[in-house]
């Protein structure tokens, strides 16, 4: 017997925000959450399983109108032709009280009811399938109580959509733990809801497959599904890659880093293991400069001048696709701060009115308000809650305050190392 499980493809995810990059490939981006699918479906056909389990969040929201919901009815065709089963729980972002729009299914789709838990035998297989779906957003009850007993002999799998009991970056939905999961019974749960690829117990195998498809630069590495064989009890996984653009954060190290010819070479250096043996992807990659170096000043002095270097290093990758989706600069120009506070000057000054503000919470806070507050109040929603989630400044965030406050205090002392011909 073999099957997929997957879950969150989130087809159809908005991707807000997209069109502020110069450069970036848009259609690419917005139609991957779909050819992750048919990737997936494409699989399944050639490697002849037996069934595929779906646990959650197909879609991204309630659809705008029926384009959504009739693509992935068209990859549900071809499965059916190739008589493979596939059953679905829904999630928070699926769940019924969700998705309005309503579209028949093929007959070879089966989808768990949110009223009760149900379970599916497929008597020729000796496999019983439990799950229930979301009844609306917000779940707070276990769930797994409602589940039926496992069916003797047979080989049980429960599919359930859930933060278990707490996963950083997602919301607590159905919320339970491992021995709940333990204590029912079954040889397979097919987890979802999470994100990252997550092997929670061994025996019996537990798993989140992660989404299929990373949609931000918050989604790094590879994402796809768990290829499931099960021979005399004995389970065989694998983790199959079936996303089409992947995401990667990477930091290149510039201390002690002089000329801008040398920028490249460290960039392609540092991206060289996120190529390894996924050259048939696009990659989509957020760069953070970090280090003490003598390039900060001609940054300061030219602002942009180490971004364009990146790409232009990007463009000269010969065996991948890259699009540097952002640059972010943590640099500091070489200098002994510790003799420079000392200093009764410009920059002595700077050093200490950003040390006096750091180390006041209060002041911190209050500072950033009454310098930042209005903007970031008036920023639209698309930059506040769209692509890139995390990337906006958050005033209750000391940590991110402070970093915030080093960089403005780095980039005055480059640039006053420009104008006057060092520091």
């Amino acid at each position: 017997m073999r099957f997929i499980h997957a879950s969150d493809l989130h087809i159809d995810s908005p991707l807000r925000g997209l069109d502020r990059y110069e450069g970036a490939p848009v259609a690419r981006l917005r139609t991957a959450t779909r050819a992750a699918l048919e990737r997936l479906v494409d699989m399944a056909v050639a490697e002849r399983v037996d069934f595929v389990l779906l646990a959650g969040d197909i879609y991204d929201r309630d659809w705008q109108d029926f384009h959504t919901g009739l693509f992935f009815r068209e990859q549900m065709v071809p499965l059916d032709r190739a008589n493979i089963r596939v059953f679905i729980v829904q999630g928070n972002h699926d769940a019924q009280g969700v998705i309005t729009r309503q579209l028949i299914l093929p007959p070879n789709v089966t989808v768990f009811s949110s009223r009760t838990a149900q379970v599916f035998r497929i008597d020729e297989l000796a496999v019983a399938i439990h799950g229930r779906s979301f009844p609306d957003r917000a779940v707070d009850e276990d769930l797994v109580p409602s589940y039926p007993a496992p069916v003797p002999d047979f080989f049980n799998i429960g599919m359930l959509h859930t933060s278990l009991n707490g996963r950083v970056g997602h919301d607590t939905y159905a919320p339970t733990d491992l021995a709940t999961l333990l204590a029912k019974g079954y040889d397979y749960w097919a987890l979802g809801h999470v994100h990252a690829r997550e092997v929670v117990s061994e025996v019996p195998r537990v798993v989140f497959p992660g989404n299929l498809q990373g949609r931000h630069a918050n989604e790094t590495g590879a994402k796809g599904c768990e290829l499931v064989t099960v021979e005399a009890g004995r389970i065989d996984a694998e983790f199959v890659a079936l996303d089409v653009v992947r995401w990667s954060q990477v930091v290149v190290p510039l201390h002690g880093l002089d000329r801008l010819e040398a920028l490249g070479d460290a960039f392609r250096e540092a991206l060289e293991p996120v190529l390894v043996g996924a050259a048939d992807r696009l990659h989509a990659v957020r760069v953070t400069l970090r280090g003490s170096t003598a390039l900060h000043r001609l940054e300061a002095n030219q602002p942009g001048t180490l971004a364009a270097a990146v790409q232009a290093a990007a463009q000269d990758v010969g065996d991948a696709e890259v699009w540097i989706e952002q640059v972010r600069l943590e640099l500091t120009t070489p200098m002994d701060r510790g003799q420079a506070v000392q200093r009764q000057d410009a920059v002595g000054e700077l050093i200490r009115l950003v040390d006096s503000i750091a180390g006041d919470d209060v002041e911190l806070a209050s500072r950033t308000r009454a310098e930042l507050g209005d903007l970031l109040d008036e920023l639209p929603p698309e930059v506040t809650a769209g692509l890139l989630a995390g990337d906006v400044l958050r005033l209750d965030n000391f940590d991110d305050l402070r970093g915030l406050l080093r960089d403005a205090e780095a980039t005055v002392l480059a640039r006053l190392a420009a104008a006057v011909g060092g520091v």
